[in-house]
């Protein structure tokens, strides 16, 4: 690798065989006006420094952005050169057209480049990222919370009056099916990128961690702001949706590494699972390949430790206002499982706050600060519960969520400058058709199915009104399937004895129906629609419903994309402000 002068805009040569192949940031792409971003050019063949030209609007592109440009005669692993300018910005809001050339041949693409109000309308946003939540969560959360009569809802879920509503595209740069990661990166940062990466661009080394970066809402919430910034959620804090407000990888698979960054950052409050990778490697239960310990890192920062329930309840009246929670090695358990069943890994740690209670302490520590907070709320477990199709505990995942949507509404009373916004980050391809009645007349589950005017009202109740059915076993239950599915035993019955485990491997590492709910009177086998590779459902391609409400929240609207998103958050937090 070597340096080139700031004046990089060299002569062609006719007769280079290479081109530029791909540019990132990708065309089309809409950046923050003052934002970090790293450009890189990747040609597909080897090409020399003095056959390159690199121009933005026409003149050297190491002029306009006031850097150096790095040029690489061969990337680690290919036989092909690079250009490259790290932490790149450009200030001026306006059309950008960036040329790479590499003799004859020739690439452009066009970003646009943004600034926002010079005055934000919200001083605090909280992000609700309902994991895999799709319409027919909502559906049946509210069919189960609420009841129904008469064809009309008994009630409504608090995300149901939120008074603004846009849909959303997921697809990723690499497919039109997509994971967690990438989609909530493209909400965190404005950029979309591949299938596992977060806050960068895939480029073709396999280096994990040296893809060109894209600065992330709470690195420009660091740059721009005195703000506070909070993340809750279900999983490990390591995890795609919750690591996306902070990484850059191009593996969400970086936990320990996504541990180091979530430090370097060091958001205000942190509360979820996932303590493994805090751990040295020396502890028990680590899952660190070092002696790195994390807790005693935060701790030594001003942090308070909470690992339980009564812990964090206990820390909730810390003046530091920081706060760790960290209530599992790994991902949390489901509200089914902690509250109702004890099953899961409920008898290991027995004493788990839910989404409604970390919420809650997130908000009391974060509305301390003047200056105001980003809070990310994740239902982590509507898509962990979907994906082997335990469609009981994702269901009951969602009615948890939204409770801690209602906690945030409430927030909204006192704190009406406050934004919220409440949305998936893909869907799972789930739906509601109709009920399962165990009174119906057959031999075989499958005739106690219900459609049309054969499928009536489910029967559950909430005698405790505490927002939740008493029991999900009741004799007419919401008849819930997907639309994809490796090779499983059909029970028809909720998952009593703990989550659902559809598909195990076969001595050919294949996945095949898991033979031990073939015992289940009426248990059916399904030969899945899936490749064998597969040992759960997946990700639907389906546009996301998101809902709002507050400051900017007339931002949402129509159909989006979800890089558009960050638009409308970077708005009402003028992160960008430009002057009339």
């Amino acid at each position: 690798m070597r340096t080139l002068c700031a004046t990089l805009m060299l002569t062609t040569c006719l007769g280079t065989a290479a081109q530029a192949a791909t540019v990132y940031p990708l065309d089309r792409a809409t950046i923050l006006a003052g934002s970090p971003f790293d450009l890189k050019v990747e040609f597909d063949g080897a090409v020399k420094a003095a056959d390159v030209m690199v121009t933005i609007n026409g003149q050297p592109a190491a002029k306009v952005l006031g850097k150096d440009v790095q040029f690489v005669e061969k990337e680690a692993g290919t036989e092909a050169s690079a250009v490259l300018i790290r932490a790149a910005t450009l200030a001026k809001p306006g059309s950008y057209t960036l040329t790479a050339s590499a003799g004859a041949d020739t690439k452009s693409v066009t970003w646009d480049v943004y600034g926002t109000p010079a005055t934000a309308k919200a001083k605090n946003v909280i992000f609700f990222l309902g994991d895999g939540l799709s319409v027919a969560h909502r559906t049946g959360a509210r069919l189960m919370s609420k009841g129904m009569t008469e064809g009309k809802a008994n009630g409504r879920l608090n995300m149901d009056d939120l008074d603004h509503m846009a849909f959303i595209g997921t697809s990723a740069t690499n497919a039109v099916a997509t994971d967690s990661a990438n989609t909530m990166s493209a909400y965190m940062t404005g950029h979309k990128t591949a299938v596992n990466a977060l806050g960068v661009y895939a480029d073709r080394t396999e280096d994990s961690l040296d893809d060109p970066r894209v600065e992330t809402i709470a690195e420009a919430l660091r740059r721009t702001t005195r703000k506070s910034i909070g993340v809750v959620a279900m999983s490990e804090l390591e995890d795609a949706t919750p690591a996306a407000v902070f990484s850059h990888t191009r593996k969400r698979a970086d936990k320990a590494k996504i541990t180091e960054m979530i430090f370097d950052l060091k958001p205000e409050v942190l509360l979820g699972g996932g303590s493994a990778f805090f751990l040295p490697k020396s502890v028990p239960g680590s899952k660190r390949k070092d002696d790195k310990d994390y807790i005693a890192a935060f701790k030594d920062a001003g942090y308070t430790l909470a690992t339980s329930a009564s812990e964090l309840e206990a820390a909730k009246g810390t003046n530091s206002g920081k706060i760790l929670g960290l209530f599992h090695t790994g991902n949390m358990d489901t509200y089914l499982d902690r509250v109702q069943l004890k099953k899961g890994t409920v008898g290991k740690f027995p004493d788990q706050p839910g989404l409604v209670e970390m919420t809650t302490v997130a908000l009391g520590q974060l509305a301390k600060n003047p200056d105001g907070f980003f809070l990310m709320v994740e239902g982590s477990s509507i898509d962990k519960m979907a994906h082997p199709m335990d469609w009981e505990r994702s269901m009951v995942e969602t009615i948890e969520f939204d409770q801690a949507i209602g906690v945030a509404r409430d927030f909204v009373k006192t704190h009406p400058d406050t934004l919220i916004v409440v949305t998936g980050d893909h869907t799972h391809g789930v739906s509601i058709i109709g009920t399962i009645d165990d009174n119906k007349p057959g031999p075989e589950m499958r005739d106690k199915i219900g459609t049309y005017a054969d499928a009536g009202f489910p029967n559950y109740t909430d005698e405790n009104k505490d927002g939740y059915p008493d029991r999900v076993d009741v004799s007419r239950r919401l008849a819930i399937f997907s639309s994809n599915f490796p090779d499983y035993y059909e029970t028809f019955q909720p998952k009593l004895d703990g989550p659902f485990v559809p598909a195990v491997q076969n001595e050919k590492k294949e996945y095949v129906a898991n033979e031990a709910y073939k015992s289940v009177p009426g248990a059916v086998l399904r030969i899945g629609n899936l490749p064998r590779s597969d040992d759960t459902a997946v990700h639907a391609v389906d546009d996301v419903v998101l809902q709002a409400t507050g400051p900017s929240a007339e931002g949402f609207k129509g159909y989006m994309e979800e890089s558009d998103v960050y638009r409308v958050l970077a708005e009402a937090l003028a992160l960008a402000p430009v002057k009339k």
